[in-house]
């Protein structure tokens, strides 16, 4: 027997020795502890012989041919040692022999709502809302991503604050929330945790708030919360502090520097956000400029009357800036004032009328009409401003502009801008405004001097006849020559007949053909003794001095005959067209204003017979 043998057999041994005790002894404490010692023993012997099977001594085989190596020398360990073999497994795998078959992977149990794709498409596709601009779009996108850091947070509120450096002031642009307790107001820059973020101009962290001290640190509730973290972070565009990024929370510990480093990546998102809609504004504000600028001096731009200029400028000035009440003071040469000739009202407040003329002292249009310079009030409420006369009772108290129309040394006027938002204009809209009223000022000193050089000449530069202020003053000259001679005379209105009818048979207007054809036909009639002149648009005046008012009937029915009867060319087609007539005697009568009422009483008749007629008055 060999040694390993002997010593597992004395071992052994032990067992029976303490069995056989049971048999010898009476006592029941010697038999209890007996059996205590053989449990205990017998559980010490199988549990080290469990450890030591695994510590090396013992191999475990799991090769698929099941075969044991053995050496001479370790066969005694070998007779007392064990294989384990695994059970042959497949395994699955995709080889060459089944590449080409169809697998079909098991799916996984998950728990999928049945309306997973139509909650997913609407929140994804969800719809701006209608009518908003850059500031709404801004403001939109700005609340999905406080919904987002809400959501990956488990935070309590997500906010977002504006910060007014020239009033020192905070305020909440949005917040996603589970309160409903968040202040909506601005807040001033003191010792509080937001406060403290504009001073420093970096983060802030609070991980455990004082239930006594949150109404103290944390001042954009109503009422307390039970808020116990906090952290925000400041928000830069253009090196300057413009917000506030913040989350807050009910547990202790929620948030940390790692969430500080977040944050910020979310502030570069917000702020590239920022940097689009401000390029996209400005481009769209730039594009209402041009089209508004190239408007007012387009083709269809009517400059032929003041009002037609008034309308026109009133116009263009729509896409130029916003504004919610526009006021146009106009240079009156002859009264020599200035004086409102347009007002545009957008808001329900009472406002100015047109014709008010305007106090040059102590009134902010005043200061920009003796100086020359704009004139910009951010809040008409600050002090008791007067904007166009010195008792005006105006309830606005917005923002006010005065942009002086300045051309060659001259101020033909001033365009006011007024907004019920306070600071609303800019330097940089001021250095606009006066690049582009240099247009307007230029087309005003066109309109002006066109309007004083045709004051000045006495004929009408379409027809050459005399126009209707220097043919009223021959008429009456001729009215008192035929009074003092006591000799006879007519006159004779001509009116074009309408031809809307007609118009619609050309591509182009064919109304100065036949205003050149109809001019040509009296024209060739005339002697010496007539005046002729142009009192409208499609009326004429023909005063025959000296004349028979019966001569003068007969010769307006050969000149209705003689037009209605002459073809006009217009491109590649001809047409005819008719005149009116009202003939009335100036025998014995010396007012002009009399002569041609009873005149233009006959070319009512006439026109009202249908037109192509001569009907007269004595």
């Amino acid at each position: 027997m060999n040694k390993r043998q002997r010593k597992r057999l004395l071992i052994f041994m032990i067992v029976p020795v303490l069995a056989a005790i049971l048999f010898f002894t009476d006592d029941l404490l010697i038999r209890v502890i007996t059996i205590a010692l053989m449990v205990i023993y017998v559980a010490f012997i199988i549990f080290l012989r469990d450890s030591i099977r695994f510590d090396g001594k013992f191999s475990i085989d799991t090769n698929e041919d099941l075969e044991t190596d053995y050496t001479p020398s370790s066969t005694a360990e070998a007779e007392e040692s064990f294989v384990i073999v695994s059970k042959n497994k497949d395994v699955n795998v995709i080889t060459a022999e089944n590449y080409k078959r169809n697998f079909v992977r098991p799916s996984d149990t998950k728990l999928i709502p049945p309306d997973l794709k139509e909650r997913f498409e609407e929140i994804a596709k969800e719809e701006l809302p209608a009518g908003i601009g850059n500031d709404g779009k801004f403001a939109f996108a700005l609340e999905k991503v406080l919904s987002v850091i809400k959501d990956a947070y488990s935070a309590h509120s997500a906010l977002f604050f504006w910060y007014n450096r020239k009033k020192e002031k905070l305020s909440i642009e949005r917040f996603v929330s589970v309160s409903n307790d968040i202040s909506n107001r601005k807040f001033d820059i003191e010792d509080d945790i937001l406060s403290k973020i504009v001073q420093k101009s970096e983060p802030e962290l609070l991980s455990n708030i004082s239930p006594t001290a949150e109404a103290d640190v944390i001042r954009y509730y109503d009422k307390p919360q039970g808020i116990r973290s906090f952290v925000g972070v400041p928000l830069f565009y253009e090196n300057n502090l413009i917000g506030i990024l913040a989350m807050d929370s009910k547990m202790d510990d929620a948030f940390g520097i790692e969430t500080i480093y977040s944050l910020g990546r979310f502030v570069r998102v917000i702020t590239m956000i920022i940097q689009i809609f401000e390029e996209k504004h400005a481009d769209i504000i730039s594009q209402n400029r041009l089209r508004a600028l190239l408007n007012l001096i387009g083709p269809e731009a009517d400059f032929e009357s003041e009002e037609g200029l008034f309308n026109a400028i009133q116009t263009s000035l729509k896409d130029l800036i916003e504004w919610d009440v526009f006021t146009f003071v106009y240079y009156k040469p002859v009264e020599k004032r200035f004086e409102v000739v347009k007002v545009v009202n957008n808001t329900t407040l009472k406002y100015i009328g047109q014709g008010l003329q305007v106090d040059l002292s102590s009134t902010i249009v005043g200061k920009a009409i003796t100086t020359g310079l704009p004139v910009k009030i951010d809040e008409m409420s600050s002090e008791n401003y007067k904007r166009f006369i010195k008792n005006e009772d105006l309830t606005l108290d917005g923002s006010f502009l005065a942009i002086p129309i300045v051309y060659s040394n001259q101020n033909f006027g001033i365009l006011c801008f007024e907004s019920l938002k306070k600071s609303h204009y800019t330097n940089a809209d001021i250095k606009f405004l006066q690049s582009a009223v240099n247009i307007i000022a230029y087309i005003i000193y066109s309109h002006s001097s066109q309007k004083l050089l045709k004051s000045l000449i006495a004929l009408d530069l379409d027809t050459r006849a005399l126009n209707a202020e220097n043919f009223k003053q021959r008429l009456v000259e001729d009215l008192v020559k035929q009074y003092s001679v006591k000799a006879q005379g007519a006159l004779a209105l001509i009116k074009i007949d309408d031809f809307l009818e007609q118009e619609s048979l050309f591509d182009g207007d064919p109304f100065p053909k036949v205003l050149e054809a109809v001019t040509e036909s009296i024209a060739e009639d005339l002697t010496p003794m007539t005046i002729f002149g142009r009192l409208d648009e499609k009326i004429f005046a023909v005063h025959f001095f000296n004349t028979d008012p019966k001569s003068v009937y007969i010769w307006a029915e050969k000149l209705r005959v003689k037009v209605a009867r002459r073809p006009v060319n217009v491109i590649s087609k001809q047409n005819t067209y008719t005149i009116s007539i009202g003939v009335a005697t100036t025998t014995g009568r010396t007012d002009a204003d009399e002569v041609l009422g009873n005149a233009h009483l006959a070319l009512q008749k006439a026109v009202e017979k249908g037109g192509n007629t001569v009907r007269n008055i004595n």
